[in-house]
């Protein structure tokens, strides 16, 4: 090859062979780009996990590539040249191959974006930026669909999206006469914990990834987790086995107990597909059409079919809107003036919190948390305590196997920790130890007890739940959905609310030695 037409960008969360930057490419003048870069590990300290799921993916689709034909050139972590950042790497490979111009799909991550373009600013190339058609909709859609909105709802974009694309629809009506089945759904699994639940889909490392796993171990030593368990899906064979299981051994219970957790059992009936979904292993429209599928022939019911394609159909779709039209501003967003550092411990899981601690600790392990984990376990506490937003999504956007920015970040600032003041979440997620003594057996055998706020006994999050309520009242009189909750607070009297405030700083005091500088 004299001559490089395009120089194809692929990023590690773009490894889908009918990727728009590929659908006209030419393999007598084209060149695919991929890089492996440690910038792209540490500015955030990404977990072992994390870093090993991308990178064996991405050596496995250079590879399918490389199978079709198609020429890669392809800088791996270790090589002696690498820079260390895609802009350099970038830089370099059009020093080398001096192509006409830029081909990518629309990245995920708003950095990302902001650093190639720059370089094909600074180089004169034109950079043809292309949809990313493996959503449902465009952010132009959703744009459309937010303009002169107030607030933008989750319910009203996905009955859109529904109609638009039949999903689960009767005609113009949805399936089974209701648009979700909430009712039906989120049940805790009883003293008896959960029976017989399914083996998790796991996928032996074969000699590509355990290069990775190697590499990873000596590159990243110091980086949170571990990779002894790493089982994760790294090419769309291994995704389409992973999706096929799925939907015969969990999606039948999915929605009876999304919500549901228990001790020791990190996979329950969850998907455990938003890891290949969002390197584009999977496509949401063959995940979501084969949900549909299960429920058209008897093989799942509607209430789990239905809750389970809200969250790729409408909840993968409405975040990524979302990001896309408030960025970068977003990043920025502390409606709670939230100022409390994140602890230490939850890098190594070292906490007498039972529920926090088999949480951490399954994330470090696994690279992986169920929603309500993320959202009612992790994400409630730093939303209790004050925990700075942009902290809190750093740790996320660290630590699961799944994290691109993109879903990411509004999932954490906007719905877990109330950030954007609303934008996402109709109100804070807030609630006592209770909630996850109703949900969990985590209560049992923790040293804390839900039911109590102060003394040596009191829960943590009881205490900061209502200290919470306390400290934001009157940012939470303005929102009618809190009314309830508010009208608790009004039965505390003034020695009940002292004390609940003095053992939420006892509290705190207890946990600042444990923050990381």
């Amino acid at each position: 090859m004299t001559k490089v037409r395009n120089l194809v960008i692929v990023l590690g969360d773009q490894l889908d062979p009918q990727t728009t930057a590929l659908q006209d490419f030419d393999s007598g003048q084209d060149v695919v780009w991929m890089a492996e870069v440690a910038q792209e590990s540490q500015h955030v300290w990404s977990a072992k996990q994390r870093i090993a799921v991308f990178l064996s993916a991405m050596r496995h689709f250079a590879q399918a590539l490389r199978a079709q034909g198609i020429t890669v050139h392809y800088t791996p972590l270790d090589a002696d040249s690498n820079t260390g950042s895609l802009g350099g790497e970038l830089v370099r490979a059009i020093g080398v191959l001096q192509p006409r111009g830029l081909v990518m799909t629309a990245p995920g991550d708003w950095r990302v974006f902001q650093v190639l373009r720059t370089v094909a600013v600074r180089h004169q190339l034109p950079l043809d930026l292309r949809d990313d058609t493996h959503f449902f909709s465009t952010v132009r859609e959703f744009a459309a669909h937010a303009k002169g909105r107030k607030q933008l709802r989750l319910e009203y974009w996905y009955r859109e999206l529904r109609k638009k694309h039949k999903v689960l629809m009767q005609g113009a009506e949805p399936e089974g006469g209701q648009w979700n089945f909430d009712a039906d759904n989120r049940e805790p699994f009883g003293k008896a914990g959960p029976q017989q639940v399914p083996p998790p889909q796991r996928f032996a490392p074969d000699a590509i990834t355990h290069e990775v796993i190697a590499l990873v171990n000596i590159r990243f030593a110091e980086h949170p987790g571990s990779l002894q368990s790493f089982g994760w899906p790294v090419d769309r064979e291994s995704a389409l086995l992973a999706l096929q299981g799925f939907i015969t051994e969990r999606l039948p219970l999915f929605g009876k107990y999304e919500d549901a957790m228990w001790s020791g059992q990190a996979w329950l009936y969850h998907s455990q597909l938003s890891c290949a979904l969002n390197l584009k292993l999977l496509s949401a429209r063959e995940v979501v059409q084969a949900a549909e599928d299960a429920y058209r022939s008897g093989r799942a019911p509607i209430e789990s079919v239905e809750g389970f394609i809200r969250q790729v159909l409408g909840w993968r779709e409405y975040v990524r809107g979302i990001y896309w039209t408030q960025m970068p501003q977003y990043l920025a967003h502390n409606a709670l003036d939230a100022q409390a550092e994140l602890p230490a411990w939850f890098w190594t899981g070292e906490t007498d919190m039972a529920c926090l601690r088999d949480a951490i600790t399954q994330t470090l392990e696994h690279g992986y948390a169920h929603h309500i984990q993320r959202l009612m376990v992790t994400g409630l506490y730093c939303l209790l305590l004050g925990v700075k937003p942009h902290s809190v999504h750093e740790w996320y956007l660290s630590v699961y196997v799944d994290a691109v920015e993109w879903v990411e970040l509004p999932n954490t600032l906007g719905m877990s920790q109330f950030g954007d003041g609303g934008l996402m979440a109709s109100k804070p997620y807030v609630a006592s130890g209770k909630y996850i003594q109703r949900m969990s057996n985590h209560c049992t055998g923790c040293r804390y007890d839900p039911a109590q706020s102060t003394g040596e006994k009191a829960c943590p999050y009881t205490t900061l739940y209502w200290d919470f309520l306390m400290r934001h009242e009157a940012l939470l009189k303005t929102n009618p959905r809190m009314a309830m909750q508010l009208k608790n607070l009004a039965r505390l009297d003034g020695d009940a609310r002292a004390a609940i405030q003095a053992q939420a700083e006892q509290h705190r005091v207890s946990y600042a030695p444990l923050c990381k500088p």
